[in-house]
């Protein structure tokens, strides 16, 4: 198929790209910048996963700009030239609920995660004609293609660098209260990948359904006497999520499992 990928240099997207490549699959690659908007002509699908992936970006116009009106805006060009949609979104759309199915209604707490629910809004208030599907990332992680992130990277990528660099790993206090859905990158591309099939439109999530708190993600690479704990940063208290769990059972129901 002749597939569109945008973000093909952000961790999820260089997956992305390797996977497409490695399948037979002919890919044109877009990355944010010079805002003008990429053809879909000709297309069999777009992948849209480039965006900004800052949970704590502030600026609210930014981020508006380069993740709700550019999805928007690609929305429509593959609307209207019949083109099939794929999209990310994010499980920060549930911010501090604990009902993590796709009906549960939304509660976004920061930026990112507004611009997140405000295109998927879109998407399902004009939807038509051609297969739109949006996935709700949860925690994900991998071996490689964090690196850039910095603290944005996954708990698993930060973990590990820390360890590397000192020999101890920090953490929040009360680490082993917060339990986050983390999702391996080899397994959210086979996920998604498996929906190119699937001729079903609709917002899906893209998770485990098996928590783990951010302490056992430490005690993965270091031993207990090599934390260190640390209060959390004020910009994350109002909006930081103790739990996260995908409910499976609209994606696996797509996915015949």
């Amino acid at each position: 198929m002749n597939i569109l990928l945008t973000g093909h240099r952000g961790f999820i997207g260089q997956h992305m790209l390797r996977a497409l490549e490695s399948r037979g699959h002919y890919v044109q690659t877009y990355e944010w910048g010079d805002n003008q908007l990429p053809s879909v002509i000709d297309q069999d699908w777009v992948i849209h996963i480039g965006g900004n992936s800052s949970t704590v970006e502030r600026d609210i116009d930014k981020i508006l700009t380069q993740n709700y009106d550019f999805s928007r805006q690609l929305f429509n060009a593959c609307k209207t030239y019949g083109v099939n949609l794929q999209y990310a979104s994010s499980a920060s759309v549930y911010g501090m609920g604990q009902d993590f199915k796709e009906t549960a209604p939304a509660d976004p707490k920061t930026p990112y995660a507004w611009s997140k629910y405000l295109f998927e809004r879109y998407h399902l208030a004009h939807q038509g004609g051609n297969i739109v599907q949006g996935f709700r990332y949860f925690n994900v992680y991998g071996p490689e293609g964090e690196e850039h992130k910095g603290k944005q990277a996954s708990p698993y990528m930060q973990f590990k660098q820390q360890y590397q660099e000192t020999g101890r790993v920090k953490i929040f206090e009360n680490s082993d209260e917060y339990l986050r859905d983390f999702i391996h990158i080899s397994k959210l591309i086979d996920i998604q990948l498996q929906f190119l099939d699937i001729k079903e439109s609709g917002v899906f999530n893209v998770g485990t359904g098996k928590p783990k708190s951010f302490k056992e993600v430490a005690l993965s690479i270091c031993s207990e006497n090599e934390i260190d704990y640390i209060p959390m940063p004020e910009i994350l208290k109002d909006s930081y999520q103790k739990y996260t769990c995908a409910d499976m059972t609209k994606t696996n129901r797509a996915l015949n499992l």
